[in-house]
């Protein structure tokens, strides 16, 4: 593995770091500023202030949050790059007594800005949906 690709992968975990821990400002470092971010149905943004301040009103409700990225594979041309990375996300409501999980993959447009990996473009393919109780 390169250094760019783990830089890369990198970045796929500071996503999930960042909505797990509510770290709005790690969260918008994943990102280019003029990024296009299309998840489906869920909806799609413009801009990474469009992402963060969707990300912020999603989670703004929710409990526990688990974002686990797995599966990465990365290519590197230059200063760009893209990458398939899988996602396995668990929100839970704000009592953690029901929530969501949720399952699929990213697919990355990366560019190197300022000597550091941000995504450009994403776009995310639900596999599965379904409700859990932690009971």
């Amino acid at each position: 593995m390169t250094a760019d690709q783990q830089e890369i992968r990198d970045v796929q975990v500071r996503y999930a770091t960042g909505i797990d821990r509510r770290d709005w400002p790690l969260f918008r470092t994943v990102f280019t500023g003029d990024c296009t971010v299309d998840y489906g149905e869920i909806g799609s943004w413009q801009g990474v202030d469009a992402v963060v301040d969707f990300m912020v009103a999603a989670h703004e409700m929710a409990g526990h949050t688990l974002h686990r990225i797995t599966n990465q594979a990365v290519r590197v041309d230059g200063d760009t790059a893209t990458a398939r990375a899988y996602v396995d996300a668990l929100i839970m409501a704000q009592d953690n007594s029901s929530g969501v999980n949720a399952a699929g993959f990213y697919d990355d447009e990366l560019v190197r800005a300022d000597g550091r990996w941000r995504i450009s473009r994403r776009r995310f393919t639900t596999v599965l949906v379904r409700t859990v109780s932690a009971s």
